[in-house]
């Protein structure tokens, strides 16, 4: 194999390891940014009382619970994708078997968000949940804002 073709499969191999990187940036991120608004609504703005409060906080234990096992199901994908790139040096059933695996997980992390969200919403009188789902449609919407 010359040099040059041996050059080539290294800058793709390294731009499919940023890709992977980037993506899961991008997952990490997104979540946060409706979450912390959620969070600022629910428990600064909005006037809970005290079993609410209780309520809430059981759904977001049991959420934070679950979610920390979907990340590390996530870093634990990411070290096959990465050990695949190494392994193929490009786009090969490895790689794209990490990524299907990647984007499964990633799909059951938004669906138990939402599920978390909707559950939360069952706690609040109807007044709260019109605030409740216009902060959840604005987070939906809205982009986040940039990193410092």
């Amino acid at each position: 194999m010359s040099a040059m073709r041996y050059l080539l499969v290294a800058v793709i191999a390294f731009a499919a390891a940023m890709a992977g990187v980037w993506a899961a940036r991008a997952w990490r991120a997104s979540p946060a940014h409706g979450e912390g608004q959620i969070h600022q609504l629910l428990h600064r703005d909005m006037t809970l009382d005290s079993r609410q409060q209780q309520r809430i906080a059981a759904l977001e234990a049991r959420f934070a619970q679950r979610r920390a096992g979907l990340e590390a199901q996530m870093r634990a994908i990411n070290g096959q994708l990465a050990q695949a790139i190494e392994a193929e040096h490009g786009y090969g059933p490895r790689v794209a078997a990490a990524v299907d695996r990647s984007h499964l997980v990633m799909g059951q992390l938004q669906k138990e968000t939402l599920q978390h969200v909707f559950a939360m919403r069952g706690v609040l009188r109807p007044d709260q949940a019109a605030r409740f789902d216009a902060t959840v449609a604005r987070t939906l919407t809205d982009p986040p804002s940039p990193a410092p």
